[in-house]
């Protein structure tokens, strides 16, 4: 059998990291995970963290904040995935230290896991949240990392479950709201594939130093078609509200932060096209699906159905 990468993940028992933990141990890669020493006196992460040790997984404990900790988890492996939430993606500064000193990292993938924040339009409005992923990225660069990129898009767990309905939980069965015109195409990815793609992409010299962009072929919406996919599912036609893009700015103008964060993402996707506007360029970038045409994932049409 060929020798795997052995692969840190930092952030394991969060909601993407668990489906990379499976996917890496899916793909026999020897894993391993950075877990705060408070987790495993929480209960519920206790379990979380028994089931993944059990699972073949080495648990190190250790966060960000440690660097002793940092420097004995990146001597034992080869590829380190940063999964934390975005408001910690700035904490991942002392991480890229401590593996550009290591000098022995064959692939950093840092906590991204959404829209290139090189390609979004919406400087300003988004409170940094985009701006500190492309600060990462720069100092990944110049530190010169190998590392791979991952743009995913939108999770099907945000957003989709409404219909893209802001402060609904389900989709609507009378009325729905289209934001702009309705034809500016979005993309959402089950998290479960997220990780699959990522991990089988750890070894492969195609991506190396490269944004890897997930748009397949069944996930690339717009609002229009989402509703009309969701009305040909239950069989009736759905009163639709357009919002215009004037309406929608002085909606997220209204809205308090962090509540106007899901609207302000409405418009990065649906109106300024933040998601498909461009063309992924070979030289930098590489399209997952195309690139690995035999991995499986779920559809739009087939998230949907479970929402019925």
């Amino acid at each position: 059998m060929e020798n795997k990468s052995r692969v840190l993940i930092i952030g394991a028992t969060g909601n993407l990291g668990h489906h990379l933990v499976n996917a890496s141990l899916h793909l026999s890669h020897p894993t391993f995970a950075l877990v705060r020493p408070d987790s495993f006196s929480d209960p519920q992460k206790s379990q979380n963290l028994q089931d993944l040790s059990d699972a073949g997984v080495t648990l190190l404990q250790g966060s960000l904040e440690d660097e002793d900790s940092l420097v004995k988890a990146v001597k034992q492996v080869d590829v380190v995935i940063c999964s934390v939430q975005a408001k910690l993606v700035l904490h991942q500064k002392l991480l890229i230290q401590v593996i550009k000193n290591a000098g022995s990292i064959k692939r950093f993938i840092p906590s991204e896991f959404g829209l290139d924040p090189d390609k979004t339009q919406i400087s300003g409005m988004d409170y940094n949240f985009y701006s500190n992923k492309a600060e990462i990225r720069r100092l990944v660069e110049a530190e010169g990392i190998p590392y791979t990129f991952v743009s995913c898009n939108f999770y099907t767990s945000y957003l989709l479950p409404s219909l893209v309905q802001p402060g609904l939980k389900v989709p609507p069965r009378d009325k729905v709201t289209i934001f702009g015109d309705g034809n500016t195409k979005g993309v959402f990815v089950k998290e479960i594939d997220v990780a699959a793609f990522t991990i089988r992409t750890l070894d492969d010299p195609q991506t190396l130093n490269k944004v890897l962009y997930m748009r397949p072929p069944g996930n690339v919406y717009s609002l229009n078609e989402l509703v009309e996919l969701w009305e040909s599912k239950i069989g009736k036609k759905l009163e639709k509200v357009f919002v215009s893009e004037e309406e929608l700015l002085q909606k997220i103008k209204e809205t308090a932060y962090p509540d106007n964060m899901a609207l302000i993402f409405i418009y990065s996707a649906f109106i300024k096209g933040d998601q498909t506007y461009f063309d992924i360029e070979l030289a930098s970038g590489a399209d997952a699906t195309k690139l690995y045409p035999e991995l499986n994932y779920t559809t739009i049409s087939q998230y949907i159905d479970t929402l019925l």
